[in-house]
């Protein structure tokens, strides 16, 4: 009993370190991100990408036999990357989680390659560690709204529970370097015990440049597409009405299949065969390819593949030299990061017209990788020459009671992941309620929120909250809204907004229609959604929502969209247009929020304006460039700027409109420019005070100083 209770703590405490592993790999490229979102373009800081090439250190003997006798040193440093959150600096931050990333990197290499001594077990509970480690991630994410709460871009006050992940750090580290000495006495007993490699046995080493290839991809793929719950759910997602699941509850079928994929991995046969390779292949190409449910369907067959595949590239990896493979694995894995970024990225990066829009060529190249990686696992651990088999590693999967406690743990976490689905959709699946439904009124804004990361590296979304609450905006755009990229943490912000304000939630484009993302949430429901990416000939592609939602019985259409940049007058000039093209051809009132990137009253502002059969809700406002707003059929109240804190660089804008009785065509009306004081209105129809004078954690009413109204 003893003894089961010791085996028992140190699965739990290589569980939590790998769960930290996850922590700081998925928190790496999120705070790199930083800072080429504020310079515009490549800032340098991207080197740190590589720090998790460490694990090729593993070349070096010495090395490897300080880190296969001192555990604990790879251990603490990857718990720098969580202790990180301590420092205010960014800089100082991305240093932490940049030798965090390392630590991890070198104790996963480490474990593989010192465990690997047949007859003891220690590789596959290093393994199934791993795996428990990543679920136990991903239901915490399902907890915390997709956010990870010991990131080092979280605190006190967004949310982390950053104290309470060092604490269980520090747990885990004590357990690892106090683990009673018999352990190593049993790798030595086992490596006494093994006969001289014959022909036969040294056939079972691993083709190291395939399994690199594959460990690479594995990687990236579960990075990419599993390190959260809602990640394939909003590659799937194509507007309303609903043309895919929601992330609540649906997430929790993406945890139960990759709990389903790690607990068959001990079936070699199975898992390393063409036919089920062939099966993943189908479901890969559903979830890049195809919206709605089938899409997601495919994305859950791609999830149980992967975690079933796991085992044995890991498996073939510790069968390997360590310094090539993992330098071959690695650095592929970051070339697949960065292709995955190239897609979106490209006119910002070297060589980025090559990636452009190709989503596919990254998937394909990800499971051929895959394939690679399989085949050599399969023929190091399953064939034998002469088309026999051997099941050395079959049977040599541990004991049974290892195999069984891993599964608890995985399927717990599994478990874990659902409950958080159903405590959470109450709040998913309430109706929301209009602020001034009395009134008739829809107040529509607009925000460019620089993908929820603020001016210090600190997650904004908590801020982003209480700014709309206090503004009680009823529809409201965000821009560069797109989290669900490896840059970006894998998330999804708009989740948390949506079900702490009560919000219905158009997430946008999806992540593989390679846009910077515009979202929408709106108190009113949504009838019907149109996704469009917009004319884009040389420069990043751009995006827009065209929603029709039921405002007080009656139907309004809105456009959420971002347009391109300043440097490609063309694109811009052609996306103007079409936006023009989709206003002047609807029939119902309009409301234009959107990033057009324009002087007022020149050539894009008329043909938005005129053409869209749209008026601006202020012609006398000149002090504009980005953001503006146009509306038709609705009697506008008041206009207002509002400013960004240090949430990002960009204003909040905000109109408010009264709507029609049903049936009241006011199609012929022509709004009058003159302005009238607040008193002018009943107190329903103001904008909130909170923001007059210096406002609220730093938005304030700016440009004119207060709203404008008008007759």
């Amino acid at each position: 009993m003893i003894e089961v209770s010791r085996q028992t703590r140190h699965f739990l405490a290589d569980a939590y370190l790998s769960f930290v592993f996850w922590t700081v790999l998925t928190s790496l490229g999120l705070c790199i991100w930083y800072f080429p979102l504020w310079h515009m373009g490549i800032s340098g800081y991207e080197v740190a990408l590589f720090a998790d090439m460490a694990p090729v250190l593993l070349g070096i003997p010495a090395l490897r036999r300080v880190l296969r006798r001192h555990r604990g040193i790879s251990a603490a440093l990857s718990l720098a990357g969580i202790i990180a959150y301590a420092t205010p600096n960014p800089e100082r931050r991305l240093l932490g989680v940049t030798i965090g990333t390392a630590g991890a990197m070198l104790g996963l290499g480490s474990a593989l390659y010192e465990d690997r001594v047949s007859g003891t077990g220690r590789l596959d509970r290093s393994i199934q560690a791993w795996e428990a480690g990543l679920l136990l991630s991903v239901a915490l994410r399902m907890f915390f709204q997709t956010n990870n709460p010991v990131w080092a871009t979280m605190n006190e006050v967004n949310g982390g529970w950053n104290k309470t992940g060092i604490a269980l750090g520090l747990l885990a580290l004590a357990d690892v370097v106090t683990r009673r000495s018999d352990e190593h006495a049993e790798v030595r007993a086992a490596k006494r015990s093994d006969l001289p490699p014959t022909a036969a046995t040294a056939q079972r080493r691993a083709a190291w440049v395939p399994t690199g290839l594959g460990f690479g991809a594995l990687l990236f793929t579960l990075h990419s597409m599993y390190s959260d719950s809602a990640i394939i759910g909003r590659w799937s997602w194509d507007g309303y009405p609903s043309t895919g699941p929601a992330p609540v509850p649906w997430g929790g079928l993406v945890a139960t299949a990759l709990a389903g994929g790690f607990s068959v991995g001990h079936r070699l046969e199975l898992a390393t065969g063409m036919l089920w390779w062939s099966v993943a292949s189908a479901g890969a190409c559903a979830i890049t390819l195809v919206p709605g449910w089938s899409g997601f369907a495919g994305g859950l067959v791609l999830a149980a593949y992967v975690g079933s595949v796991t085992r044995s590239i890991l498996h073939a990896v510790a069968r390997s030299p360590p310094g090539r493979t993992f330098f071959v694995g690695v650095l592929w894995y970051n070339v697949l990061v960065l292709a995955h970024v190239w897609v979106v990225a490209y006119e910002f990066v070297p060589g980025g017209p090559l990636l452009r829009e190709r989503t596919w060529v990254v998937m394909l190249a990800t499971m051929l990788s895959l394939y690679a990686g399989v085949r050599a696992a399969r023929a190091s651990l399953v064939d034998r020459p002469g088309g026999a088999r051997h099941t050395a590693v079959v049977t040599a999967a541990g004991p049974r009671s290892d195999r069984r406690r891993a599964r608890g743990v995985v399927w717990a976490a599994a478990i874990l992941g659902w409950a958080a689905m159903i405590a959470r959709l109450p709040a998913a699946t309430r109706s929301p309620v209009p602020f001034h439904e009395p009134e008739r009124l829809i107040t529509a804004a607009i925000w460019t929120v620089h993908f929820d990361l603020d001016n210090d590296m600190w997650l904004a979304e908590n801020r982003i909250i209480d700014a709309v609450r206090d503004l009680e905006a009823d529809v409201m755009g965000f821009l560069e809204s797109d989290t669900e990229r490896i840059i970006m943490g894998q998330r999804d912000w708009t989740q948390r907004v949506a079900e702490e304000l009560g919000y219905y939630v158009d997430y946008g484009p999806s992540p593989r229609k390679h846009t910077w993302g515009c979202a929408m949430i709106s108190k009113f429901p949504i009838a019907n959604s149109t996704h469009h990416l917009l004319p884009s000939p040389v420069g990043e592609l751009a995006c827009a929502i065209h929603a029709t939602l039921d405002v007080h019985g009656r139907p309004v259409d809105v456009i959420i969209s971002h347009n391109g940049q300043e440097e490609n007058p063309l694109d811009r000039r052609l996306q103007t247009t079409e936006l023009a093209r989709i206003m002047r051809e609807s029939m119902n009132p309009f409301i234009f929020t959107g990033y057009v990137v324009t002087k007022p009253h020149a050539e894009n502002y008329k043909i938005l304006y005129d053409q869209g059969r749209i008026h601006d809700i202020d012609p006398t406002d000149s002090d504009r460039w980005c953001q503006y707003i146009g509306y038709r059929g609705l009697k506008r109240v008041g206009y207002a700027r509002v400013s960004r804190g240090t949430i990002t660089d960009t204003e909040i804008q905000v109109g408010k409109f009264a709507v029609p009785q049903p049936g009241e065509d006011i199609s012929a009306w022509a709004p009058s420019y003159k302005r009238v004081g607040e008193a002018h209105y009943a107190p329903e129809y103001h904008f909130p005070k909170v923001f007059r004078g210096k406002g609220v954690r730093g938005h304030f009413y700016h440009v004119f100083k207060e709203p404008r109204y008008f007759d």
